[in-house]
């Protein structure tokens, strides 16, 4: 019975997210009648040319960054609250987000002390050094992981990490001047607008490989809820299981961060709405729920965040704190036993 009420809820929100995927090709500064964006994505050619290549040329990479950005951190959300067995635990506990942050403020605010040849080639600098500053972290951490038995302990160390990391990015605001600082200060607001086809390749393949990784994780996953000696005891490799999920949360975080910035609430926020609504701890079902409905809610964020009709364009980041926060503020209100 659970899981014919969970098959009919995964098909009604896959429903759902298919509807504002068409939703958020027609709404936005233009708004283009949902027939004529049928029209383009079908190859029959939309009533006005120009509509068209809007909906080709920025608005369908938008939507499919939204949707794999959604998708991708909200698996990160919950591979990290189920490994450290913390409901408050994110995609960027490791330190994965203050590395890309660092990497890309070494970009920005440090570009007087970089060859000018990074210049020409801004935007994929900027992923290429949130990748390698996000590489650098997850090194460290799988290395750490070697060492500490203890998740808790590993947890505590991504999150020193982080401090390490944030705090070389201030010393380089410290010294940036105005322009540099609004630069790095957009990047932060997170764009799901930026990418080209090719980015969006390369995103894609690394939020694939991530979500592959998960697959192979999720019975023990359901092992994991009730401790690691447990997990041990029916069998399964604990420090192998630790390390794929670790790889995998860094792929899809590291990745998501270096091609649209810092995503804020949605890891956090989505795992916990998908255990409210489908009321279940089993991760063969929670996998695909909160992958739906992480590409449901940054699908909405990006529709939020350009009201139809009018040239303002809010951050992305706003958006999801806006709709994340009242979220995790509500977690925090339950008992403790409702939590997990």
């Amino acid at each position: 019975m659970q899981t014919k009420r969970s098959n009919s809820l995964l098909l009604l929100l896959l429903i759902l997210a298919m509807v504002l995927a068409v939703a958020d090709l027609s709404l936005g500064s233009v708004v283009i009648p949902m027939r004529d964006v049928l029209k383009s994505l079908t190859g029959q050619g939309a009533g006005k040319s120009t509509w068209e290549y809007i909906v080709l040329n920025y608005r369908l990479p938008k939507t499919i960054t939204a949707i794999l950005t959604g998708a991708g951190l909200s698996t990160c959300g919950l591979l990290m609250q189920t490994l450290f067995r913390n409901p408050l635990a994110g995609p960027y506990v490791l330190g994965l987000s203050s590395g890309s942050s660092l990497g890309v403020a070494l970009v920005i605010l440090g570009a007087a002390w970089l060859p000018q040849s990074w210049n020409l080639f801004s935007e994929m600098s900027l992923v290429v050094a949130s990748l390698a500053g996000s590489f650098v972290v997850l090194m460290a951490v799988l290395a750490v992981s070697q060492k500490l038995r203890d998740t808790m302990s590993i947890l505590i160390v991504g999150l020193m990490f982080g401090s390490f990391t944030s705090a070389f990015v201030s010393i380089l605001t410290y010294f940036s001047s105005a322009e540099q600082l609004q630069k790095f200060t957009f990047w932060s607001m997170g764009n799901l607008g930026n990418l080209s086809w090719n980015s969006l390749a390369t995103l894609a393949c690394c939020v694939c490989i991530g979500l592959i990784l998960t697959v192979f994780c999720i019975k023990s996953l359901d092992a994991l809820l009730l401790g690691e000696n447990y997990a041990r005891s029916l069998g399964i490799n604990y420090p192998k299981t630790q390390t794929i999920i670790i790889i995998a949360t860094s792929i899809l975080a590291g990745s998501i961060t270096a091609f649209t910035g810092p995503i804020a609430f949605i890891g956090l926020a989505v795992p916990h709405i998908a255990r409210l609504i489908f009321k279940t701890s089993q991760h063969r079902i929670l996998f695909w729920a909160t992958i739906i409905l992480g590409a449901i809610i940054m699908l909405l964020c990006d529709i939020l965040s350009q009201p139809p009709g009018t040239d303002l364009m809010l951050p992305i980041n706003a958006i999801t704190s806006i709709i994340g926060a009242p979220v995790v503020i509500w977690l925090l209100l339950q008992p403790a036993q409702r939590r997990h």
